[in-house]
């Protein structure tokens, strides 16, 4: 097994038919994920003990209390029934089981996908769930008015970081803003001069115990840059992977309704689990590239893992970005300055003028008498 994919989990009483459907799919490779197949429950629960399920297909005969407690990320149902065979009209998150200590919802309910159908189908509804689930989950975000920058790319020295710190500069001059790291090291103590006695996980682990402490906490942590804001990032890149998406979305609503932001611009890079997820909860998403013929290939196969995970789509919408390439002067305020008159300032500016000019309708007039 590769450690680099995810597992999806089937689980059915029927051994031929879960050795059927396991083979179809790892052969045709119709999921991007690791296939295990599961014929009894003790298996199962051995195996979700030491490692994590991103999806669990399960007939719903085997499904129980035990098997909702396990580190499961999604579950679905294999459904042999007419009563499990009408798709329940669920919203994206009843189906994206993660567990918690908090979580002490009484039921949750699962979609419901037909077991005697053509494996390929099987496989399509299965990344239709999935994908589905993903772009569900910025709903609150757009409900309290944040918009979410995206900053992402498989390249590194792309100037990324820079994009980043100055586009949340520039934003910051119109809109309350807050700049989040999400990079494996940062360097911030050494580049602003800071020590900090708390980070982003700290904020991220708190918001989930749900202790009402979180406002006062973030009043304490945050810090400012020149025209924004920002949360000192992770110390040690371990933690950025135990916080899933749904932890993340869930912070992020929260720190932009309690403190008011508008614009939040996450600098992702490769630490975070569910990076598409995040990525899906973007209303805009930028993709920093280099024309070199490697940082191209590299480029070309995460284009096609997105493809793979059915999200073509949140492709479709990624801004490719040639930056321009900015000297580093210092640190702290002499750096965002340096960054905000030089050329990437000058490229921000006109990135963001020009999607405004994309996104205005001007009104109609009426028709002369």
């Amino acid at each position: 097994m590769t450690e680099s994919k995810k597992i999806f989990a089937i689980c059915d009483l029927d051994e031929h038919y879960v050795v059927r459907l396991a083979n179809y799919l790892t052969e045709r490779k119709t999921v991007p994920f690791e296939i295990l197949a599961f014929t009894n429950l003790d298996s199962l629960s051995i195996y979700a003990g030491s490692h994590p399920i991103e999806i669990l297909l399960i007939s719903r005969q085997a499904l129980n209390e035990k098997v909702k407690e396990l580190n499961i990320r999604r579950i679905l149902l294999l459904s042999d029934s007419e009563e499990f065979e009408r798709q329940l009209e669920a919203s994206p998150d009843d189906f994206l089981h993660i567990p918690d200590e908090e979580d002490t919802a009484p039921s949750i309910s699962y979609p419901s996908i037909r077991k005697y159908q053509s494996s390929e189908n099987i496989a399509r509804e299965v990344m239709s769930y999935y994908t589905e689930g993903r772009l569900g989950l910025s709903k609150k975000l757009q409900e309290i008015g944040t918009s979410i920058y995206a900053v992402h790319s498989p390249i590194a020295r792309c100037g990324k970081t820079l994009f980043s710190l100055t586009l949340s500069e520039i934003l910051g001059e119109k809109k309350k803003t807050l700049y989040l790291n999400l990079e494996n090291y940062s360097g911030f103590e050494a580049l602003f001069g800071q020590t900090y006695r708390s980070d982003l996980t700290d904020l991220v682990y708190l918001s989930r115990k749900n202790e009402g402490s979180l406002p006062m906490k973030l009043e304490h942590v945050i810090r400012p840059l020149r025209n924004a804001d920002y949360i000192p990032p992770a110390f040690f890149p371990g933690d950025l992977r135990e916080i899933h998406a749904g932890e993340w979305i869930s912070f992020l609503t929260s720190t932009a309704a309690l403190m008011e932001y508008q614009a939040i611009v996450l600098d992702i890079g490769s630490e975070p689990s569910d990076i598409p997820d995040l990525l899906s909860s973007a209303a805009h998403i930028y993709m920093p590239v280099l024309p070199d013929p490697l940082s191209r290939a590299k480029i070309s196969q995460y284009e096609k893992d997105m493809e793979a995970l059915s999200l073509s789509p949140l492709m479709d919408r990624t801004v490719r970005l040639y930056l321009p390439e900015v000297s580093v002067r210092g640190g702290g305020s002499e750096l965002l300055d340096h960054l905000i008159s030089s050329d990437m300032g000058r490229y921000v500016r006109r990135l963001l003028s020009e999607e405004a000019m994309q996104t205005y309708t001007p009104p109609r007039h009426q028709a002369a008498m």
